[in-house]
């Protein structure tokens, strides 16, 4: 089982990837993290419904029919650090390819959220879509490690 990080958007920030891959190599021995660009729309006349609409078509297309498929949504739950621990353990068990989507700026269209079977809020804030990689690659980190019975986590 892998997890893949599917987002919309390329050319990270050099402090981004830093960051992103070293959570990868944290990550490796338990679980492999898969990152896959997909190319924003370019059309500039577009408005942010259609943005949407096009991100949906790439996103969708990138998403093997077997994949259980996880939304970053604003609207969906928040997901405690042990939660997570719980869920990955689960996708762990089911034995399929996990994929953890980032729609663009204007977020994801109905079309996504309606083909995931989770969706999964990183809280009320408004965070730049780079910077959700390194949080949620930390989260897979730390939910890895609580599984692992490595002391990283400090939680309450």
């Amino acid at each position: 089982m892998r997890v893949h990080l599917l987002c919309i958007g390329e050319r990270m920030p050099d402090w981004v990837a830093r960051g992103l891959a070293e959570y990868q190599k944290r990550l490796a021995p338990w679980v492999p993290l898969v990152l896959h660009e997909i190319r924003g729309p370019r059309g500039g006349s577009d408005t942010p419904e259609q943005a949407k609409g096009r991100e949906a078509e790439a996103l969708l297309a990138a998403l093997p029919r077997e994949a259980w498929v996880i939304a970053l949504d604003g609207r969906g739950e928040p997901w405690s650090s042990e939660r997570l621990a719980e869920r990955l353990a689960a996708w762990r068990m089911g034995g399929r390819d996990v994929y953890l989507v980032v729609g663009g700026a204007n977020g994801l269209h109905d079309k996504v959220l309606q083909r995931t079977q989770a969706r999964w809020s990183l809280g009320p804030l408004t965070l730049p879509h780079m910077l959700v990689r390194v949080i949620v690659a930390e989260q897979l980190y730390r939910a890895a490690s609580m599984l692992a019975g490595h002391p990283y986590h400090r939680g309450s």
